[in-house]
């Protein structure tokens, strides 16, 4: 283990360059089979998921467009057009709330909990199988303790 002063502004040295790689390359690979198992049973991709999941644990089961995006991964023009179709499917409702109406809560419905809670059932069952039984506990532990000093 290095007792070197982390890294300021400077160039990354080999293993810092290494570390980089080897987490695009897992990330990559680790969602692209969970969004192969989402394909395999019928479910919609990643993002919906995570969209009703902010949805589902938000106060009231609604947020504001830009809090749906700093929550999530998406971009603001890919959240508008994944938004409209989760309305067209009956997942979300858009409510106004601004007396001229241009505020709008975008709020899960229960036909949206139920798919969250389905595709749950597929996503736990991913995680565990590319992640979970590659790691022993206490590696994960660790892992996840490493990645939370980046976000």
């Amino acid at each position: 283990m290095s007792l070197k002063a982390p890294h300021t502004g400077q160039a990354p040295d080999a293993e810092v360059t290494q570390a980089w790689i080897n987490l695009m390359r897992a990330q990559q690979r680790v969602l692209t089979a969970i969004e192969r198992d989402f394909k395999d049973a019928g479910m919609p991709p990643l993002g919906w998921y995570d969209v009703l999941w902010e949805l589902a644990r938000a106060k009231d089961g609604r947020l504001r467009p830009f809090e749906i995006e700093e929550r999530t991964l998406l971009a603001q023009y890919n959240l508008s057009r994944l938004l409209d179709r989760l309305e067209k499917d009956g997942l979300v409702e858009r409510v106004t709330f601004d007396e001229d109406g241009r505020g709008r809560w975008v709020v899960i419905t229960e036909k949206g909990r139920g798919l969250r809670e389905a595709m749950w059932e597929v996503y736990g069952r991913s995680i565990a199988r590319h992640l979970g039984a590659k790691l022993p506990d206490t590696d994960a532990a660790q892992l996840a303790g490493l990645l939370s000093r980046l976000t």
